[in-house]
């Protein structure tokens, strides 16, 4: 009778021992997979810089490549007007606020955002409202036109 007690209580403890490392086993699993952080996706609209860098051509490819010149010629653009000329009245500036301004179609705050400009960049200030409230700018880089808030841009020498 005492052997038979004895027998049941180690089966007790060997199924709790087995249940319990089961579980601890388990939960150490899921734990670790969870403290693994997943690699970043990289989208199409993401800065250049940023994503993972291409491998190098070898040189053997390059070689390749500088053997079979290619025949077409890409056409050169004709300028129109000189990026430097400005129009009569206009004047460059800088635009002081640090966040940048926003680019709209006409001098009013309802009217839709076409753009923006940065803070600390070159614009060319081509006229103002009538109220004096609103000034027409081109952006010096990519020559886009749009109205801003007067009071935010200052005035180069």
């Amino acid at each position: 009778m005492f052997t038979n007690l004895l027998k049941f209580i180690l089966g007790v403890v060997l199924a709790l021992a087995v249940l319990l490392g089961t579980g601890l086993t388990v939960a150490l699993y899921f734990v670790n997979r969870t403290a693994v952080t997943p690699p970043k996706p990289t989208y199409p609209n993401d800065n250049p810089s940023k994503q993972a860098k291409k491998p190098k051509p070898s040189p053997k490819t390059q070689a390749k490549k500088q053997a079979t010149p290619n025949p077409t010629s890409s056409p050169t653009p004709t300028p129109t007007e000189s990026p430097k000329s400005l129009p009569p009245g206009a004047y460059e500036g800088t635009v002081t606020w640090a966040a940048g301004l926003s680019l709209r179609g006409e001098p009013d705050t309802n009217s839709p955002t076409t753009g923006g400009v940065g803070g600390n960049k070159k614009v060319i200030i081509l006229e103002e409202s009538a109220d004096k409230k609103w000034q027409k700018v081109r952006i010096a880089d990519t020559d886009k036109e749009g109205w801003v808030k007067s009071g935010n841009i200052k005035r180069s020498q």
